[in-house]
């Protein structure tokens, strides 16, 4: 059933930003604003050290399943990328269970993924806070207002509603094992038909997490943009306004 948890890539950790309201001992931390301090590994983590880095340098068509793939073995709470107009910056912020993990996340520092090599940095908590309220165009105090936390997922008013729109969407964030039927369903109030739908793969067959559908009319597509960042089994699924040309494009890499 969509939504519930019922497709699995084996590499998720849940609702991402809904985790992020969850009681955490690392959340509940102080109005101070400084960042993670390195420690020895003899010595005892600090009580209020945040536990998130920023990686710059991420190829563009990098998922956050990528992302836990480069952390193998670390266990994330959260990924976050960053995006400026509907389109991935490269940069992301890595939330971990706790600041040790941190230590050994920085031990990954320009390592690859693809053929990029990666930075890994470490970083203050407003910024990823910030990089959130940049996401949900919220702006405010978060440690007088929420407590240390997070603001809240808010449903804001995007670039996108200003794209001009095609029949054509594209979607980002899905899970490996995604199906046709899946997506059917997602938009279920839509009449989409099996072969108007592309998920797309590698030239090895394996998915990349994003598919494009094909509507009946541009103005189908723009009433179907408000699915967007609701959920297919534990991930929430980003739609962009795309173009015929581009599912093309998408359609011919997945054949070589």
């Amino acid at each position: 059933m969509l939504g519930s948890g019922g497709v699995s890539d084996g590499y998720e950790v849940g609702s991402k930003r809904q985790r992020m309201m969850e009681p955490n001992p690392y959340f509940a931390v102080s109005s101070s604003t400084a960042g993670f301090q390195p420690y020895g590994y003899g010595s005892f983590p600090p009580t209020h050290a945040f536990p998130v880095v920023r990686l710059r340098g991420l190829p563009f068509n990098c998922t956050d399943i990528d992302i836990f793939k480069f952390f193998a073995g670390l266990d994330i709470v959260d990924v976050l990328l960053v995006n400026k107009n509907g389109r991935f910056m490269g940069e992301a912020f890595v939330v971990f269970a706790g600041s040790l993990q941190v230590e050994f996340a920085l031990q990954r520092d320009r390592q690859n993924m693809g053929r990029r090599y990666v930075e890994v940095f470490s970083c203050k908590r407003q910024d990823y806070y910030n990089a959130v309220a940049a996401e949900v165009n919220y702006e405010g105090i978060y440690d007088n207002d929420y407590n240390g936390s997070p603001p809240p997922r808010q449903k804001r008013i995007s670039d996108k509603d200003q794209m001009e729109y095609t029949e054509i969407l594209k979607l980002r964030g899905l899970p490996f094992s995604v199906t046709k039927s899946n997506i059917i369903e997602f938009f279920g109030e839509f009449d989409l038909a099996e072969e108007r739908i592309h998920i797309a793969s590698r030239s090895d067959g394996k998915a990349t997490g994003e598919a494009y559908v094909e509507f009946a009319s541009a103005e189908d597509a723009k009433r179907a943009m408000s699915k967007d960042k609701m959920t297919i089994g534990s991930r929430y699924v980003e739609l962009f306004p795309s173009t015929p040309n581009e599912a093309r494009r998408a359609e011919s890499r997945s054949r070589q």
